[in-house]
């Protein structure tokens, strides 16, 4: 606390408000706060004055304006002493270094949200033909894309950049399964637990919203090393006793809004979908491919890509195709 009070101190100090005369209230402003915020700075020597000889409005434009150069100076000390945190994307660290860090070392970084890189090591796979665990399993999503009709009339579909509107917190970690290498060079992985899944929502270029559930849940891969592909469970974004607005829900809650009776309005085929909420699960689909191997630790690091469905509101709507790109790192021991 001493110290922001300290940093809010020093940067106001070359701003002085002071009653030049019995006729005029005068500002001293420093050419840096001045620039900051598009003022001209005065010539050397020169001041601004607010004349109370002056007309009752000039004067109160006046004062006004030093008010505001004053207020934009404690702004600005509060960005110096809190705002400090946003230097960009961290750098990224090797699965050792983040353990050796301490929890206040990674709060606030985004390091937490990253997936350990390898140093060294090889380009290819290296892994000898047998049967391993794999785990330490994590991917990091870089790209969110979303399937839909383009801004101008008549566009066909094409995945268009979304803008995140969830926090960082979509990355995948902790997962593990059977890891299988063949003779012949192919590869199996079988996923069975960790922390598989992670609720996101982007939003597209004309402002719609798509929430979605970026998950690899039972996935099953198999394939190359350079491209193993498999399908995986995507839940339901809500569950069956969610309830919406009006009540309504999969396993509980009214069985159609309220005031649209059974057996009339409720039952019309355009509110059936809004009426019997449907959690049921969809697929995906995933392909991976090996970039990089250290076989002395067994640590594994590549990229994927993923299409899986987006929310559906419990089937009142049409599910969007969601493409996810990033990278992922994973352990393999045996």
């Amino acid at each position: 606390m001493a110290a922001s009070v300290q940093a809010a101190a020093t940067l106001m100090q070359p701003t002085k408000l002071s009653l030049a005369s019995k006729n005029g209230v005068q500002l001293r402003s420093s050419q840096s706060i001045s620039k900051a915020f598009g003022l001209e700075h005065p010539a050397a020597g020169g001041r601004l004055s607010c004349s109370l000889q002056t007309d009752i409005k000039e004067f109160a434009q006046k004062c006004a304006d030093v008010s505001k150069i004053a207020g934009f100076a404690l702004a600005t000390s509060a960005l110096v002493v809190s705002g400090a945190g946003a230097e960009g994307v961290p750098k990224r660290l090797t699965y050792d270094e983040i353990q050796s860090k301490t929890y206040m070392e990674v709060k606030g970084t985004g390091t937490a949200n990253q997936c350990p890189t390898i140093q060294g090591g090889l380009d290819k796979f290296a892994f000898k033909a047998g049967k391993y665990n794999m785990k330490k399993f994590c991917l990091e999503p870089t790209s969110f894309t979303v399937k839909a009709e383009g801004v101008s009339k008549n566009a066909p579909p094409e995945f268009q950049n979304t803008k995140l509107m969830t926090r960082l917190t979509y990355t995948l970690d902790e997962i593990e399964g059977p890891f299988e290498v063949s003779p012949d060079g192919t590869v199996k992985f079988e996923e069975k637990d960790g922390i598989d899944y992670a609720a996101v929502t982007v939003q597209l270029p004309g402002g719609e919203r798509v929430p979605f559930l970026f998950t690899v849940k039972q996935l099953v891969a198999s394939g190359k090393p350079e491209n193993f592909s498999g399908e995986f469970l995507v839940p339901s974004y809500r569950g069956s006793s969610f309830l919406d607005p009006k009540g309504r829900g999969g396993s509980t809650g009214y069985d159609n809004a309220v005031a649209l009776p059974a057996g009339g309005r409720g039952d019309e085929e355009e509110l059936t979908k809004e009426n019997i909420k449907d959690p049921s699960s969809s697929k995906g689909n995933i392909t991976l491919s090996v970039t990089g191997t250290k076989p002395d630790s067994g640590e594994v690091i590549g990229v994927f890509e993923s299409i899986q469905p987006s929310d559906t509101d419990l089937g009142a709507k049409a599910p969007k195709d969601v493409k996810i790109q990033g990278i992922w790192y994973a352990q393999l021991e045996q």
